[in-house]
């Protein structure tokens, strides 16, 4: 009998995991600016990808032209980790943001990836960073996606609970389903004031009726956000926050239809 441990090894294996990168920044608005740096952080989060999901194909796709394959050869040997790179267009990325130069990484990728093109879907996760409980939520899968959705007021005794958008730093997804629906997201980005990357794919979702589309449970996101250029603080009592925030959000019966089970 398959247990459940065997089972997500089984899913890692089979599901490579899109890390987007920009070693130089094309969004003036970050606080990681430097290049050394966010390489350095970048490499770090290669190194907890290959211990907390073992075995998994990585896709490294840098949207700032950055060669990833001699670092990677000398530091990862024997790893399986396909290196891509190319220019954004640097001006609609400086005007719209990062978003949507990850638009156009994901794009890329899946245009020119073989791993990706060898794989009925991915998960994806913005470089710097990396999921603790990554075993976790894959086991969840398969489905046609799989987000965090970004909640208000589920704390509040006056005020209804408010799904505002989904988190686009980590996600899986089937890989026709994200042709299908979030190619070209990026380009709606700045068609109205503050709306970015996560709002379009929300609107998206909310449109293709998908149901169900939302982890079960809180991926545990780690590393150094490129925006603030800070850890991120998941410290233990964290955590906890966010799965009891879960657990009441779950319960909501306007929302309980879009959590996979």
């Amino acid at each position: 009998m398959v247990t459940i441990k065997e089972k997500s090894l089984i899913k890692i294996s089979r599901t490579p995991i899109l890390i987007t990168s920009s070693i130089t920044p094309q969004d003036t608005s970050v606080k990681l600016s430097d290049p050394q740096e966010r390489l350095f952080h970048a490499i770090e989060s290669i190194e907890n990808w290959i211990r907390v999901a073992p075995g998994a194909p990585l896709v490294l796709c840098d949207g700032s032209n950055f060669d990833f394959r001699p670092i990677v050869s000398e530091r990862f040997p024997g790893a399986s980790i396909e290196c891509l790179f190319f220019q954004n267009d640097y001006s609609k990325t400086r005007a719209y943001g990062r978003g949507y130069g990850e638009g156009e990484i994901i794009k890329f990728a899946l245009m020119h990836s073989a791993y990706l093109r060898d794989s009925d879907a991915f998960s994806k996760c913005s470089s710097k960073l990396w999921v603790e409980n990554y075993a976790e939520c894959i086991n969840h899968w398969p489905g046609s996606c799989l987000f965090s959705g970004v909640f208000k007021n589920a704390f509040s005794l006056s005020k209804r609970i408010e799904m505002v958008q989904v988190d686009t730093r980590f996600y899986i997804v089937d890989s026709d389903f994200y042709m299908k629906n979030f190619i070209d997201a990026h380009w709606q980005i700045g068609l109205s004031p503050g709306f970015g990357l996560e709002d379009s794919f929300f609107q998206r979702l909310q449109t293709t009726h998908q149901h169900p589309y939302l982890f079960p449970v809180s991926p545990v996101i780690r590393g150094v956000g490129g925006g603030t250029g800070q850890y991120y603080k998941d410290t233990w009592l964290r955590v906890q926050k966010e799965k009891m925030k879960l657990a009441i959000v779950r319960k909501n019966r306007v929302f309980s239809k879009l959590f996979k089970t």
